[in-house]
Formats: C-alpha cells, sequence, structure tokens
C-alpha cells in the first residue's frame, strides 16, 4: 500500500500562480479547481490513500514563540478566502483533509508520516511537497518526498545529496542558515556549506564543541571556523530556538490509514463543480472511480 501525503497550501499557491501565468486575470477558484484537477490525477494515477493538510489559519504556535515568524500579512486575498473553500471541496470530493489552525500543514503531515510508518501494509509514504522542511521526515524509500512540479522524487540518499546532511540533521540545518520562508534568520555567517559540512560531522546542533580548535582535532576542515564557533556559542538561546521552530511535531491527530482511503464523492461534489464552473471535471471523477473499483 502507498500513502499520499499533500501539502494542501502549497498545492493551493502552485495552483494559483500557475492559472495566473496562463491567465491574464485568474478564475475567481482557480486554484481551488487546480488543486481539485491534480487531486482527482492521483487518484486517476492509482493513489488509494490520500491525506490533504492545509493551513486554515496562517499563524500558529510558532507565532508565540518568535514575533518575526511568518503570518498572513501580505498574502493575496484571493488565496486567503479560498483556503476554506478548499477544504470544503476536497471534503465534498470525499478526501481527507487535516486544516490546521494550532500547528502547521507541514506538522499533520509528519505526524500522518509517523502513523503510516507504524502501519505494516504501508510499503511507502509519499509526501507531496517540496518544502525543505519536510526532509526532515524522509526515510530510506519508505518515506520520499515529491516535487509535481519538477517530477522529482527524494529518498534519503537523495536529501543527503542535496544537503550533504540526512533527514535527522534538517531541522538542525535550517536553525543555523535560517528558513525565509518561514520567517527566522538563522546565525549570523552561517550558510549552506558550512552548516552543511558541520553537521556532516557532528549531526546535531547540541553535538558540535564549542571550540574550533575542537573541531580541528576532529579533522574538520571548514571556512572560517573559529568565527563560526564564536556565533554559535553567543547565540545559543536564538539556534535552540530556530530548531524548535524547525522542528516538525509528530502527535497532531489524523487518524488512521484506514481513515484516508478515498471510497468516492459526496453527494454535495457536482453542485460545487458547478459552481465553480468546473463541471469538466465530472469525467475525472468517473475515470477515477473506474479505476478504483
Amino acid at each position: 500500500m502507498q500513502v499520499h501525503l499533500v501539502d494542501g497550501t502549497y498545492e493551493m499557491y502552485r495552483q494559483h500562480y500557475g492559472s495566473a501565468i496562463r491567465d491574464q486575470e485568474p478564475p475567481p477558484f482557480a486554484a481551488t479547481v487546480g488543486v481539485l484537477s491534480s487531486t482527482l490525477q492521483l487518484l486517476i494515477e492509482g493513489a488509494t490513500h490520500v491525506g490533504v493538510a492545509t493551513d486554515h489559519v496562517i499563524e500558529s504556535f510558532r507565532n508565540d514563540l518568535y514575533d518575526g515568524y511568518k503570518t498572513s500579512e501580505g498574502m493575496e486575498p484571493v488565496l486567503l478566502e479560498q483556503i476554506p473553500i478548499l477544504e470544503d471541496a476536497l471534503r465534498a470530493l470525499g478526501v481527507t483533509v487535516w486544516a490546521m489552525e494550532k500547528y502547521e500543514a507541514d506538522d499533520a503531515l509528519a505526524s500522518a508520516v509517523a502513523v503510516a510508518c507504524e502501519d505494516r501494509r504501508v510499503h511507502q509514504v509519499r509526501i507531496l511537497t517540496p518544502d525543505k522542511d519536510l526532509g526532515q521526515c524522509v526515510s530510506g524509500r519508505r518515506v520520499v518526498q515529491v516535487d509535481r512540479r519538477n517530477n522529482i522524487v527524494l529518498d534519503e540518499n537523495a536529501i543527503r545529496e542535496k544537503f550533504g546532511i540526512g533527514p535527522e540533521s534538517i531541522a538542525d540545518y535550517l536553525a543555523l542558515v535560517g528558513d525565509s520562508a518561514d520567517g527566522f534568520p538563522g546565525l549570523p555567517g552561517w550558510g549552506a556549506k558550512s552548516a552543511s559540512t558541520v553537521l556532516a560531522k557532528y549531526v546535531a546542533i547540541s553535538e558540535i564543541p564549542p571550540s574550533h580548535e575542537q573541531w580541528i582535532t576532529d579533522g574538520l576542515k571548514v571556512r572560517g571556523a573559529e568565527k563560526l564557533a564564536t556565533t554559535l556559542r553567543e547565540n545559543q538561546k536564538d539556534v535552540e530556538l530556530f530548531r524548535k521552530l524547525a522542528t516538525l511535531v509528530q502527535d497532531v491527530p489524523v487518524g488512521t490509514v484506514d481513515s484516508w482511503k478515498w471510497v468516492g464523492e459526496t453527494d454535495k461534489f457536482k453542485s460545487l463543480l458547478e459552481k465553480f464552473g468546473a463541471t469538466h471535471l465530472l469525467d475525472r471523477l468517473a475515470r477515477a472511480k473506474s479505476l478504483a473499483q
């Protein structure tokens, strides 16, 4: 059995801006229709157990931890307005939706990965998002990340090749280099190369020796080692906070694998498609249902 976990917030952005490229003025429900279309395509391609996580509220518990964390400010109103519309439409399609308020969509995805990995029937979990945060959930070839836009699948070896570190170090890596998408800066002077080099040796920030001289003794070669070590020592509270921000929660209630199985649409789905001006998706729905039988 394969499980497909979709980052609905990212998918909504992807579909909206894809439509903006095609149309001078995207239709009012373009993002929602796009996500429904891509979800139906998943089902046509054989997906059976699907969960979609959304940021029902952009702000989360992380905003209480750090003032600079991302908010809904500056987000296009057409996207904010479509979040609940998308959630209702996916539920009408019969797809499991995790609409996050206290937590983020990424937390729901990480929690679903944890649940799926406990189920011996699941031979692969596919996380459909290019978001580097989710790299911390990748494991071997059983849990992989899928970038649908670029048709790229990242297993554990690919994560190591891309970042120079394993999934277990991704949160530490983000704490050091920062994450502009989430709104925290990392530590001054720490870049991708220095962070991956140091973490490839020590794995976790907590295991990095405070003295650069120990780095040298351990055979670590990194440019500006003394300054990097000093910055790390002097900013311990900040880096611990950033790591907490970057670490995904894995115990959000998401149900069981069986509860994610798609069994068809509800009575509301056709009328919603009529409202969206997207009745052409009924043909895709019929195809998905015929293949699911």
